[in-house]
């Protein structure tokens, strides 16, 4: 008696599961994972995980070198900046600004610029050549450039530099999308649809924009890792983050002058960026993996 069905071999599985199955054989991709996950916890936890108040000076304690140095205390394990403020703990809330303008500046360009490109690649003529010229335009200026000036005429906060950073990224979405949605229109699946008489915005968001996710998805894991940088940078010059506020990029310019005296304020911050940029990287090279056929073995 054989059996109603058939077992199913490696290549029958989900899409889904072999692209999870590839991503986790991807050592690298792991690595920024698990990087990637210690820093969100580290976010989350934060009230929890800080010796002290991030933000609370003592006049008594200014620039306390690490524990492990000749002088230091195990009550300030990474030492202190110049106004005594505990360095691990400003560096465990920088976390969450750092995250958090990621999310909020990648997220905007993401919306705006998957929208953009849907419409742009979908209805092409003057509309496409309308907003592939605005991206032109805005792609001809240095990301950073252009960020400085947006928050330049906002005003220095980190509302406003989340908003900067979001509208440089826009074009990196929107021509991602325009190009995928343009492949996809000339599929069977999209003239079955419009033969049926679907709707234009039931065609675009619903069968096309899914088939067009695995390239956002890996430009999404990239762009956090420069949004990190960007928003370091702008904070670095005075235009991100204002002070008190415990920002990685915010803490290096107070402490660049301190730099031969107290290098351990400058270091400990941009080693918290470089990891959490190095985790995006190492994420979005392993998604660009498991996502894109061609690349797999």
């Amino acid at each position: 008696m054989t059996s109603a069905t058939a077992p199913r071999g490696p290549q029958d599985r989900h899409p889904l599961l072999e692209q999870m199955s590839q991503l986790w054989r991807n050592k690298t991709a792991v690595i920024g994972l698990v990087i990637i996950t210690f820093f969100i916890l580290t976010a989350l936890l934060a009230p929890l995980l800080s010796p002290h108040n991030p933000v609370e000076t003592s006049l008594y304690d200014q620039l306390k070198p690490p524990v492990w140095h000749a002088k230091g205390t195990w009550k300030n394990i990474l030492g202190t900046d110049e106004l005594g403020r505990d360095t691990l703990s400003r560096i465990i809330f920088g976390s969450r600004v750092s995250l958090t303008v990621a999310l909020v500046s990648v997220g905007l360009a993401f919306l705006v610029g998957t929208f953009l490109g849907c419409v742009s690649g979908y209805f092409k003529g003057i509309l496409d050549s309308l907003v592939m010229r605005v991206m032109d335009m805005i792609l001809a200026f240095p990301y950073l450039l252009l960020a400085i000036v947006v928050v330049a005429y906002l005003g220095p906060s980190l509302q406003n530099a989340m908003i900067a950073i979001g509208i440089t990224y826009v074009p990196r979405f929107a021509r991602i999308v325009r190009g995928s949605v343009l492949e996809e229109c000339g599929k069977d699946y999209v003239m079955a649809a419009r033969a049926i008489g679907a709707r234009d915005a039931r065609i675009i968001f619903l069968a096309i924009l899914p088939n067009c996710l695995g390239p956002l998805i890996v430009q999404t894991t990239l762009s956090m890792a420069s949004a990190i940088l960007d928003a370091a940078a702008l904070s670095f010059l005075g235009l991100g983050a204002q002070p008190p506020t415990p920002e990685w990029g915010g803490m290096i310019a107070r402490s660049r002058a301190l730099i031969l005296r107290a290098p351990w304020v400058m270091t400990f911050p941009g080693l918290a960026i470089l990891a959490a940029v190095l985790g995006f990287n190492l994420l979005g090279d392993g998604l660009r993996d498991a996502l894109d056929p061609r690349l797999r073995d």
